[in-house]
């Protein structure tokens, strides 16, 4: 039988999902897609997981579409498997709770956007990250046309877009889509120390200030004022805000609970 494409496990208050493909360094198919899509909707239902890792199996974390099945592609098979594609990214996205990419090796088209649908990548000093749409005829798909030109502004997205070629982890930090580099054998501890603050953390402030920041991006300065205002008071009646003032004014560390 056949090892499953996506695995999930969960340690702790962690979900860990790990692309594995590793004989073709994690190409996304459709059980890969398929499966981001259901098993983010399960982890929103699901109130003992607090944050979710994604990462990639063997050498890689994904290098996007498989491009041995790109031969057989048409056009109305590729519409199809895109808009797969884009239920995986929606899922992500509308997830409240964080989600933390864990990249080394490649990172490259669909793998390098899935990454960017996280809320915060960590990288391994290895890691190169490729817009490579381009160097096959297509367009930056799963998306890129929407996450890099808010993230770099439309000059740098369109060169990394139009040109394709690949930049170092510590370059993707200094363009402000990765948030942490560090050796590659401090990849792993350094994102568990990392989720370790998440999950500990106030979870229903992180995950609302994430849909927020995203709905950001298509609203204007009165429509976020608004949104604020209407949050605000939720957060203010919840177990953690509550817990939050009486730990600070008792001088110990708070202890939330996500609600």
């Amino acid at each position: 039988m056949a090892a499953a494409e996506l695995l999930v496990e969960q340690k702790g208050s962690v979900a860990w999902v790990t692309l594995n493909r590793p004989e073709v360094l994690n190409a996304l198919s459709e059980e890969i897609v398929d499966g981001i899509t259901t098993t983010m909707n399960k982890i929103a239902l699901d109130e003992s997981i607090k944050g979710v890792v994604i990462k990639g199996a063997g050498r890689a974390f994904c290098t996007g579409g498989d491009v041995r099945a790109m031969q057989a592609a048409n056009p109305d098979i590729v519409e199809e498997y895109v808009g797969r594609l884009n239920q995986a990214v929606l899922a992500l996205k509308h997830l409240a709770k964080p989600v933390v990419a864990q990249v080394h090796g490649f990172c490259v088209g669909a793998g390098f956007n899935l990454a960017l649908a996280c809320d915060l990548i960590v990288a391994a000093e290895d890691a190169k990250f490729v817009m490579s749409f381009v160097q096959v005829g297509l367009i930056s798909d799963g998306g890129g046309m929407y996450f890099l030109p808010r993230l770099l502004g439309p000059h740098k997205a369109k060169e990394l877009l139009f040109l394709g070629d690949p930049i170092s982890a510590s370059e993707a930090r200094d363009l402000g889509i990765v948030n942490r580099v560090v050796p590659s054998e401090q990849l792993q501890s350094a994102t568990e120390a990392l989720m370790d603050r998440l999950v500990h953390g106030p979870g229903l402030a992180i995950g609302q200030m994430k849909l927020l920041a995203d709905k950001s991006f298509s609203s204007t300065l009165e429509e976020m004022l608004r949104a604020e205002q209407a949050t605000q008071p939720h957060m203010v009646a919840s177990h953690d805000h509550k817990e939050g003032v009486t730990a600070f004014l008792e001088k110990r560390r708070p202890q939330f609970e996500g609600r």
